[in-house]
């Protein structure tokens, strides 16, 4: 329990590394704030992968190269000086003419996978990067395409504004410079300046609008020695959650641990809106069913008051929502609320429980696993779902189960593009609560897991989690393999 020691110690604003797309907008300020774009600037010439795209290096992702090499292509065109800057643009161009040619419908109409604002964001920087002379006219590729489907989106709004109540604002540069009457300028930050607790949103606004100095405070404050911005700043609410949730799925805590707890409990207590539940960090205006669940479910693990009206004002006709006027449910947020309603005393056979099992049973694919809006492992979404129902509800996860099984790798990893860490983390917690429920032969297996995770616990971690670019959370990610290996050695 040492490294919960430590990570509750350090668990407070949000610890994230640097996100190439977030960074490219920062390094457009130029003579809005020389020091901070210079760094930036310096941060994406050093960043460029090997194939000339940008974005998360350990695995390939679509929709992450696409946004993260658009966005530094255009930030070196503005302010790039040297030689090296257009011949880094040039491989960009390369890169992103092979990463288009592989696109295909699919990309247009599956949920999952997906940036948040890809098809929004994507056809603003492209507009720009044609202005700029950078790439040609895309004519009917899907990147093209992006266009239109864009233009239909914003006209959809009947007139409707973007503000900061609204999750919309963190993607607020899917205004362009064409269609900034979609904003609500005047009701658009937060209350530390930013817009949406986004870097690479706020740094839009200060570009195209003003540059106020609140916006400039923030971007100061979160801009990292190195140059690099994350992909949201603070996240003060999900950092805390996931690491006391994952503190008590370990349990066996000690009174030295409890006590360490409880001014993290009190924070999330303190940052709840009653009858609304809770957002990803306490000044964040919007709410979300995802953290509600979650934030919920570890009250009630901790024996804090619960706030069923919250809880319940996610609720639709066949799910529960994660944001107002979602295109697509998640997967994730009706696992977590699933689970604080198990930890708050909710039977099985509650509507509310039931309504959500059948949502995950037809959301399951027939392999046995799920997918999320939110992560591009299947492992997450589905490990979770077994955390949820073993014990309570388990007939859902049976497949699971077994898939999990199935799929460990030979060295005693898992990873759904390759091994690491963070999935083999996800899927010892499954296991081991799996096992904690049901005697069966899964003992082996959770050895070899533990071997091969203690030797590879350490950070850096692949940036899995889906933003408007790919990232990762560090300690929320630290947390669950400690979780893990604690488990494992309980129930191993």
């Amino acid at each position: 329990m040492n490294d919960f020691k430590a990570l509750l110690e350090s668990a407070d604003q949000g610890h994230m590394p640097s996100t190439a797309y977030d960074t490219a907008w920062i390094a457009r300020l130029g003579e809005l704030d020389y020091d901070i774009s210079n760094r930036a600037l310096a941060w994406i010439s050093e960043h460029q992968l090997a194939d000339g795209s940008w974005g998360t290096s350990e695995l390939y992702n679509y929709y992450d190269r696409v946004v993260c090499t658009l966005a530094a292509m255009i930030a070196l065109t503005r302010r790039g000086r040297r030689a090296h800057d257009r011949i880094q643009i040039a491989k960009g161009l390369v890169a992103l003419e092979k990463i288009s040619s592989q696109a295909d419908e699919r990309m247009l109409i599956d949920p999952n996978g997906a940036t948040v604002g890809f098809e929004l964001i994507v056809p603003t920087l492209i507009s720009e990067a044609e202005k700029l002379e950078i790439i040609s006219h895309l004519g009917d590729r899907i990147l093209g395409r992006l266009q239109a489907k864009r233009a239909k989106k914003l006209s959809a709004m009947g007139g409707a504004k973007i503000n900061r109540h609204i999750s919309a604002a963190f993607s607020a540069e899917m205004a362009g410079t064409d269609m900034l009457e979609v904003l609500d300028l005047k009701n658009l930050k937060e209350v530390n300046g930013s817009v949406g607790h986004s870097p690479s949103a706020t740094a839009y606004l200060a570009q195209n609008v003003q540059a106020d100095p609140a916006l400039m405070q923030y971007l100061r404050k979160v801009i990292t020695p190195d140059g690099g911005a994350p992909n949201v700043a603070p996240f003060d609410v999900f950092e805390r959650g996931w690491v006391l949730w994952n503190l008590a799925l370990a349990g066996n805590h000690s009174p030295e641990i409890t006590a360490q707890c409880q001014p993290q409990l009190d924070f999330l207590e303190k940052a709840w809106q009653p009858g609304q539940g809770i957002g990803w960090a306490a000044g964040y205006t919007p709410k979300d069913g995802d953290d509600t669940g979650l934030v919920c479910e570890v009250l009630a693990r901790f024996g804090r008051p619960v706030d069923f009206e919250a809880l319940f004002s996610y609720e639709q006709e066949k799910w529960f929502r994660c944001f107002a006027h979602e295109a697509n449910p998640s997967v994730s947020a009706n696992i977590h609320i699933l689970g604080a309603l198990r930890h708050a005393g909710f039977a099985a056979d509650h509507p509310a429980v039931r309504k959500i099992l059948s949502f995950l049973r037809e959301t399951r694919n027939a392999s046995g696993y799920w997918e999320d809006k939110w992560h591009v492992s299947p492992y997450y979404a589905s490990a979770h779902v077994v955390v949820a129902c073993a014990g309570y509800a388990p007939e859902p996860v049976k497949p699971t189960v077994d898939w999990l099984l199935k799929t460990q790798r030979a060295d005693g990893s898992w990873g759904f593009y390759m091994p690491t860490a963070e999935e083999t983390a996800y899927s010892m917690q499954a296991l081991c609560t799996w096992r904690s429920h049901a005697e069966e032969a899964v003992r082996e297996p959770l050895k070899r897991g533990a071997a091969w995770l203690q030797d590879h616990r350490e950070p850096p971690y692949p940036a899995l989690w889906i933003g408007k670019c790919l990232y990762s959370p560090e300690l929320v990610v630290r947390s669950a393999i400690s979780s893990a290996l604690e488990m494992e050695n309980h129930w191993g």
